[in-house]
């Protein structure tokens, strides 16, 4: 990412989001290592953690990025009514909270689920969901629809002039188009993935299925809330920063420019659209994969929604309070440091995920302790920490955008003198209405779906709409947390298709 062309007369926003999320990452760590009384190093249990970590992180980011390429180019070939909506659906398993999902799955596939009920009916003896295959199994549930949308974007921003002049001349889409894209999109898309599941924490709580099945994070969480143990825990996060820190390097080293250039922004007509059946079986069984959980999901909370009590609905409203203020604060860093550019900034931009989400709140604990009663400050701090650790997948939306407009744009309005806010609200925000729209939409849903950090802070009076959900399942009221769960689906979609749709308003998506 270079530094942008056209000069930038406002520097302040650039260096005020980047200095927040050095606090609230690198900041946090030093919080708790300081608090710490530093042990022996690591044992045997945390060295197994490390090897599974990574183990699982690198099949489901693989197994991620494998089915991802050929359901978004059938979804970027084929146009069909309700594609829209086909496609905003499939982003809902990434949108949803860890635990809504995980009940889905086992709708499915638990030992009571669909799939061994089936299996049962045959005749055969019914599979174990639990272990390092349910981990992958859940990871490419949430991750998929995330690669997908991001390769998809890849093949719209093909600019239509390429494919009319590879139909003139008769050649290869595949080799002469489609691969130079993937090679330079499929590289920082694994890291995401690869990244999210390094930093698993209810996923391998609830599908890991015991010691053998513990990753780094979950190891982080039993130092804190069992052991209080803040040197193991320190430590257990300084090993996480490195291991995403190296993954970072390679995923740099292995990704190329996109040379696709700019177009005239004209709908894009694909000449290459055989084998439709193949297409649309693969949207068909992606489809199938992602939304029949989410479907149980809706089957199992709907009975009782009009039944909820008014703390949950309190709880509701202040979780959208806290999702929109999130999403507005992560989308504007995400656009300063996307216009500042510069290797520094793309640094920054992944020191998020290299954080532990329960080591920032632990750390924003002990920061905040001394001061002021955290509980005073749980909103507030669940909305900072929200919108940093949301960073990452904003700004890999939002960057390359940018930095293509810089690329086509930056020199001529650099010498007509265009310039400071002119500069981007005239050239830059109108093209990148349609990625910042998705950034906003995933940050909202993301916040919506948030656990760890409020669970640390908030007392019931600030409890959000997840907090809630949680304690109704500890006080074994089943139904209720069922249908705070389908209550809780239905804000994040409704929030992410909202501003997802503003972006794409008039375009061909």
């Amino acid at each position: 990412m270079a530094h942008s062309p056209v000069p930038i007369t406002a520097r302040w926003p650039s260096a005020a989001a980047a200095a927040l999320v050095l606090l609230l990452t690198l900041g946090t760590l030093g919080a708790v290592a300081w608090r710490a009384e530093w042990g022996s190093g690591l044992a045997p249990a945390d060295w197994a953690a490390i090897r599974f970590t990574v183990i699982q992180a690198l099949l489901s980011a693989g197994i991620s990025v494998l089915l991802a390429v050929p359901v978004a180019r059938a979804l970027s070939r084929r146009r069909f009514p309700g594609r829209q909506l086909l496609i905003t659906l499939l982003g809902a398993p990434f949108l949803l909270p860890v635990i809504v999902a995980v009940l889905g799955l086992l709708a499915v596939f638990g030992r009571g689920g669909i799939l061994n009920q089936g299996l049962i009916a045959l005749g055969f003896e019914p599979i174990s969901i639990f272990g390092i295959h349910g981990v992958v199994l859940a990871h490419v549930f949430f991750n998929l629809p995330l690669a997908i949308r991001f390769i998809l974007q890849g093949w719209l921003a093909i600019p239509s002039e390429r494919f009319r002049l590879a139909a003139t001349l008769n050649a290869s889409v595949g080799r002469l188009l489609e691969w130079p894209m993937l090679r330079a999109v499929v590289p920082n898309t694994f890291l995401v993935i690869f990244l999210i599941c390094l930093t698993s924490f209810a996923v391998a709580l609830t599908m890991g299925g015991g010691p053998r099945a513990t990753t780094v994070e979950l190891a982080i969480y039993q130092a804190l809330r069992f052991d209080f143990d803040l040197g193991r825990a320190a430590l257990l996060a300084c090993v996480q920063f490195a291991l995403c820190v190296g993954a970072a390097f390679l995923a740099w080293r292995a990704t190329a420019n996109d040379p696709m250039g700019t177009g005239l922004d004209r709908v894009v007509q694909r000449y290459d659209t055989a084998r439709a059946p193949v297409d649309y079986a693969l949207i068909l069984a992606a489809a199938l994969f992602l939304l029949v959980p989410l479907a149980m999901i809706i089957l199992r909370g709907l009975p009782g929604i009009m039944d909820l009590p008014e703390t949950i609905w309190a709880a509701a409203l202040r979780s959208v309070l806290v999702a929109t203020g999130s999403a507005l604060f992560c989308v504007s860093m995400s656009l300063a440091l996307a216009l500042r550019g510069g290797a520094l900034v793309a640094v920054i931009g992944v020191l998020p995920l290299a954080a532990s989400g329960l080591v920032v709140g632990t750390g924003a604990f002990l920061l905040l302790f001394p001061f002021v009663r955290p509980a005073d400050m749980a909103l507030v701090v669940t909305m900072l920490v929200n919108a940093t650790l949301a960073l990452p997948f904003a700004l890999r939306s939002i960057a390359p955008t940018v930095a293509q407009v810089n690329a086509d744009y930056g020199r001529l309005a650099a010498s007509l003198g265009v310039e400071g806010w002119t500069w981007v609200r005239l050239i830059v925000l109108p093209r990148v209405r349609r990625p910042l729209g998705f950034a906003t939409g995933l940050a909202a849903a993301l916040s919506m779906g948030d656990l760890g950090v409020i669970a640390l802070f908030a007392g019931e009076a600030e409890e959000t709409l997840p907090l809630a959900m949680y304690r109704l399942m500890g006080a074994y009221r089943m139904e209720a947390a069922a249908s705070a769960a389908l209550l809780l689906l239905a804000l994040s979609l409704l929030m992410f298709w909202i501003c997802d749709r503003g972006g794409r308003a008039d375009a061909d998506l």
